[in-house]
């Protein structure tokens, strides 16, 4: 088991600077959406720390056999996705694991 962590990483489509928030497990719990600059990432990993403790920040979305949910700044913006659950328990899971995990999880910076 590894502890949780942010990695800031690049890549090669449109926007270079992304973030997602890994588990214990291994497991990516919440990505983010594309960043212009490396420091408007950190930023959104600020973010995620300041918004990640308090349930009303979270939007969950339902499918069929498909569950997400999307966490949002004060202001409702989005600054982080979850990824796909097949169970809604699965997906409290995972929105227990950001507010446990993110406001004290380092960032691993792979650029």
């Amino acid at each position: 088991m590894n502890n949780p962590k942010f990695q800031l990483f690049k890549s090669q489509a449109n926007f270079p600077y992304y973030f997602r928030l890994k588990a214990k497990n291994g497991e990516i719990i919440l990505g983010s959406e594309g960043y212009t600059t490396k420091q408007n990432c950190q930023n959104g990993i600020a973010s995620v720390k300041v918004h990640a403790p308090y349930d009303s920040n979270y939007e969950r979305k339902d499918g069929i056999g498909n569950y997400t949910f999307n966490l949002k700044a004060n202001n409702g913006e989005i600054i982080g996705r979850s990824e796909n659950y097949t169970t809604r328990q699965a997906r409290e899971n995972g929105i227990e694991a950001v507010k446990r995990d993110a406001p004290n999880a380092p960032t691993e910076d792979l650029t």
